[in-house]
């Protein structure tokens, strides 16, 4: 359900933490991070350059998404928290996290269908943890051969680290060209895909 949602371009949430009910939403304007890398302000820079964070994948997956459930105007719920850790066991739900002295300080988590990566939250318990992880999450999905990484929506945090919106009809397209291709990361999301890394 969730792999031939994000195929037609929809994305799952929920409305609340112990509700059930996940729906499928699909907006007019779709926010996207270039693939080329995020954003880096100069604070972020220094951060980068002095390294306090170790970076891992996959280590953590469902304990990222737990910890990207905020208090209000949540919309991960326990199923989606089943749901996305079973296709993280599947291999093509992805997590990275930021580490700081053997504790998760900060994240973000995503699935991949093809040549697309769609991120869906991010968290952080440390100055500029979540910029970090989304900064090598972006590069991660670069080197691998993604073309796509969406984030569904814009905010003025998005939208300070690079992130754009395009329109629906544009997003079709290049998920269309997207899903054409496959990475190592990803479910395959199309029968005549294309291996790019």
């Amino acid at each position: 359900m969730i792999a031939q949602a994000i195929q037609t371009g929809y994305f799952p949430m929920g409305e609340s933490f112990d509700d059930p009910e996940i729906w499928m939403y699909s907006t007019e304007v779709r926010c996207l991070f270039p693939i080329e890398g995020i954003h880096v302000s100069r604070s972020l820079e220094r951060t980068l350059r002095k390294g306090p964070y170790q970076i891992r994948f996959d280590t953590a997956f469902e304990e990222v998404m737990r910890s990207c459930v905020r208090p209000t105007g949540n919309w991960i719920t326990l199923d989606l928290i089943r749901v996305y850790t079973e296709i993280h066991r599947a291999g093509w739900g992805h997590s990275v996290e930021c580490w700081l002295n053997d504790r998760l300080v900060g994240g973000a988590y995503g699935v991949a269908i093809g040549g697309l990566f769609s991120a869906e939250s991010m968290f952080h318990r440390e100055t500029d943890a979540s910029k970090v992880a989304l900064w090598a999450l972006v590069n991660r999905c670069r080197a691998l051969g993604f073309t796509l990484f969406d984030s569904q929506f814009s905010n003025d945090h998005t939208l300070s680290l690079g992130a754009y919106e395009i329109p629906k009809r544009e997003y079709m397209k290049q998920l269309r060209a997207a899903l054409e291709l496959e990475t190592p990361w990803s479910l395959p999301g199309s029968p005549t895909k294309r291996r790019v890394a």
